[in-house]
């Protein structure tokens, strides 16, 4: 389902998406991703996407592929929907990407004005458009998990806020914008079931906090 009208159903997803490929940049369905456009391929892709479905995929390059300009691609990725946009004098554009539906990379296509496209497969993840999920099977210990893990990293978080949030809305959250390791964060986002996507959340931020406490006795 849809979540707001300017969103595709998803039947009408298109067979074409252009891509913009970023380490530790992902973006989760329903979650907001600030993002400041100034390569020219990607200032291109922009005023394309704004031309036509304003979607775009982040996806993550694999690691140590040896090709910076065109680096090997994660086999998932997440598409967005420009939601607001604003150009500068001095030629960037600061957008805000609303995740929309993740897909899984069919191939990809020959490059538009430098850019790089794919051709997607969305039918894995049609979980992206059903009703949010707000049952938790242990609330009280995976905040308990982030606490730790945001005092560990001094993260700040609204925790009033984040009590009341379904937890698909919170993990989805946390997938995107916690200072995870780009492979941590490549693992959570292909995580189809929620409750298995929280567990492997809960595990990172348990081991980053582990990991802190062995080195922090380490120096003493």
């Amino acid at each position: 389902m849809p979540r707001n009208p300017f969103i595709p159903d998803f039947a009408d997803l298109p067979t074409e998406l252009p891509i913009f490929p970023l380490a530790g940049a992902v973006v989760m369905p329903g979650v907001q991703l600030p993002l400041n456009i100034f390569e020219p391929r990607y200032l291109n892709m922009v005023e394309d996407a704004l031309a036509s479905d304003r979607l775009i995929g982040m996806i993550q390059p694999r690691p140590d592929t040896g090709d910076q300009d065109s680096p090997e691609l994660h086999r998932v990725g997440c598409a967005g929907r420009i939601t607001s946009y604003s150009e500068t004098n001095d030629g960037r554009i600061i957008l805000v990407l609303t995740g929309v539906c993740r897909f899984l990379v069919d191939r990809e296509l020959e490059p538009r004005r430098d850019y790089r496209r794919v051709r997607p497969d969305w039918g894995p993840f049609a979980i992206d458009y059903r009703e949010p999920e707000t049952g938790w099977s242990d609330q009280d210990g995976f905040l308990a998990s982030l606490r730790a893990y945001c005092d560990l990293r001094r993260v700040e978080i609204p925790w009033d806020d984040v009590k009341r949030m379904p937890a698909q809305d919170l993990v989805n959250l946390l997938c995107a914008h916690l200072p995870l390791e780009p492979e941590d964060k490549q693992a959570l986002i292909e995580t189809l079931d929620l409750k298995d996507r929280a567990r492997l959340m809960r595990g990172l931020m348990d081991m980053a906090a582990a990991s802190s406490m062995e080195a922090g006795e380490h120096r003493h």
